[in-house]
């Protein structure tokens, strides 16, 4: 019922305008630089096991996983998962995106505290994403102010997470170019290029951020016209 609500897409139209945006980036960076041969013909699974190596992590497998830009390293069973668009094509784009998943497990080895904090909140966020709303909405119906806010504490977690997100994110595509250029994976022209693919996707995180505060000032701004109204 609220999402019909005009005043929904006033809050929410800044945050979707720079989602569309990021989206492009990431289409447009990705697609020009993953057709683009890096100097050494390094496909993305040779990359991960040169930078796992380079950083002692002989502990982390490598698999394949299905879909486009799928990519992601999964901390519970210390695995570097890779598309088949990353880890068969030497591409450019494919050793950007492949040292940025080993950030991640370099950052699991040090037992980085944005990562773990991440992690953790993980369930919660689960829960609130579904819980929340509903009891916003429950609330808002029966005009119940304490029911609705706690809809809304619940519902915040998501921005919180987006939040916490943003710091593990930037954090593993600093450590991805640094040990691009330790192991002389990449010139000084194609870590333009590897710049180019990460800053496109940090930008999506931004605006997942900017999705998650615009609803949640959308849901506040509704709770306090329940609360003038008590």
């Amino acid at each position: 019922m609220l999402i019909w609500d005009p005043l929904y897409f006033i809050f929410a139209l800044p945050a979707l305008l720079l989602a569309l945006y990021a989206q492009f980036k990431v289409q447009s960076a990705y697609g020009r630089y993953s057709r683009i041969r890096n100097r050494l013909g390094i496909e993305g699974v040779r990359a991960a096991e040169i930078l796992l190596r380079h950083n002692g992590l002989y502990n982390v497998n490598i698999e394949g996983v299905p879909g486009y830009l799928t990519d992601h390293y999964d901390p519970r069973s210390k695995t570097l998962r890779l598309s088949a668009g990353v880890a068969r094509v030497p591409s450019i784009a494919a050793l950007g995106i492949v040292a940025h998943e080993v950030g991640h497990a370099t950052q699991d080895a040090e037992n980085y505290f944005p990562l773990k904090l991440r992690a953790g909140l993980v369930p919660v966020v689960n829960l609130g994403s579904w819980l929340g709303p509903i009891l916003f909405i429950l609330g808002w119906l029966l005009n119940a102010f304490d029911l609705a806010a706690l809809g809304l504490i619940l519902f915040s977690l998501g921005a919180v997470f987006a939040l916490v997100t943003l710091p593990v994110e930037f954090n593993a595509s600093r450590r991805a170019l640094k040990m691009l250029q330790e192991t002389g994976l990449v010139s000084r022209e194609e870590l333009k290029g590897v710049k180019s693919v990460l800053s496109a996707a940090a930008l999506t995180y931004v605006a997942a951020l900017a999705q998650a505060i615009s609803t949640l000032l959308y849901y506040a701004f509704l709770l306090m016209g329940l609360r003038r109204e008590d």
